[in-house]
């Protein structure tokens, strides 16, 4: 994701502090870096929040709960909006803020953001991955389309050719009709993704230990082990959650049971792939990726994935951006409103379900 602030976007007031309401209402402060708070937030979610009965901001403006001139007003808040760049709330900063109830996060993952002593006191939690997922799935559908037209080799080819790109005779598979998609992760992007690709003729498999055949039917797809996904798929698009039992999940071996003339699409975490292994099969030259993310995000120099052939790489930019972080403000203002409200989020995340989370 990138920093810069939205030129289409008013910038938020900057006031230390907002007029209190009714002593019912539920105090509420953002905590974030500036430079978030700008990106995502306006005038218009910062009237919604004003405008609710439940709900008392503290601040227009993002409070530091390292900072002293912020203390007492971190003492008073019970619902806490955070962000990309909000510091981790561990036991320290938890101690500054003894009536927190509930942290509605304005991003996808909220794990840099919540520390076992979030759970531990009982500190209700939602995220916007739901909102951000609806991006990054419009990103990964409009990438198979074009991966599986050859859109990416055959624009590169233009470069160098000095006649007409053999389209069909440059790969074994060419079009949409009737292709097997295999998709690693039934996370929300992953459905996301499986919910688009019903408008398309393809056959849809996933590879995911928590979805059963049920659940598989319910949604339309074919549940597989990752091995027969890998052998049967022609593209294959990454949208598991980096965990320690994920972190090189699509391995040496993985790779090598690709059929020739598949495409990997990863929009999820750059290390759940081995990528000295995918290069190696790149360069064998019957092997197409395209990589929004990469370990490290951004590749050195002299990155073999810089120069490996069908290789088409962009830098991250799945997820929100631009207009598009407007889902993630009108969720966490939403959320938290429903929170002051009712006592409770309407898509809160459970511990339990926290653990194989992105």
């Amino acid at each position: 994701m990138t920093s810069d602030p939205r030129p289409d976007r008013a910038e938020p007031r900057a006031t230390d502090a907002a007029p209190a309401r009714e002593p019912g209402s539920v105090p509420v402060a953002f905590v974030m870096p500036e430079t978030t708070f700008a990106r995502v937030f306006d005038h218009g979610d910062l009237a919604a929040l004003h405008a609710s009965d439940a709900v008392r901001l503290l601040a227009d403006r993002p409070l530091d709960p390292d900072a002293p001139r912020d203390a007492l007003l971190l003492a008073e808040v019970e619902v806490l909006v955070t962000g990309w760049g909000s510091p981790e709330l561990d036991a320290r900063r938890l101690d500054r803020m003894p009536r927190l109830r509930a942290v509605a996060h304005s991003a996808g993952s909220v794990k840099p953001v919540v520390d076992d002593d979030v759970w531990s006191r009982g500190i209700a939690v939602t995220s916007s991955a739901g909102a951000n997922a609806v991006p990054v799935a419009e990103f990964t559908v409009a990438v198979i389309v074009l991966a599986a037209k050859r859109a990416f080799a055959t624009a590169a080819a233009l470069g160098s050719a000095s006649g007409p790109v053999d389209v069909e005779g440059s790969w074994p598979v060419v079009g949409m009709h009737g292709i097997t998609v295999g998709v690693v992760g039934a996370s929300r992007v992953g459905r996301a993704v499986i919910e688009r690709l019903r408008s398309h003729d393809v056959r849809v498999l996933v590879s995911d230990p928590y979805l059963d055949d049920e659940e598989a039917a319910l949604l339309g797809v074919t549940a597989v082990d990752l091995d027969a996904l890998a052998a049967t798929s022609d593209i294959v698009t990454v949208h598991a959650p980096l965990l320690p039992s994920t972190r090189g999940l699509i391995d040496r071996r993985v790779i090598g049971l690709l059929r020739p003339g598949a495409t990997v699409v990863n929009t999820a975490r750059g290390a759940i792939l081995d990528q000295d292994a995918l290069a190696d099969r790149l360069e064998r030259g019957d092997l197409a990726a395209v990589l929004d993310v990469t370990e490290p995000e951004l590749l050195p120099s002299d990155a073999r994935l810089r120069s490996t052939p069908n290789t088409f790489i962009t830098p991250h930019i799945a997820g929100s951006l631009g207009n598009e972080l407007r889902r993630l403000a009108d969720n966490a203002v939403r959320e938290t409103i429903a929170f002051a409200a009712t006592g409770a989020f309407t898509d809160p995340i459970v511990p339990d379900g926290f653990a194989v989370q992105a």
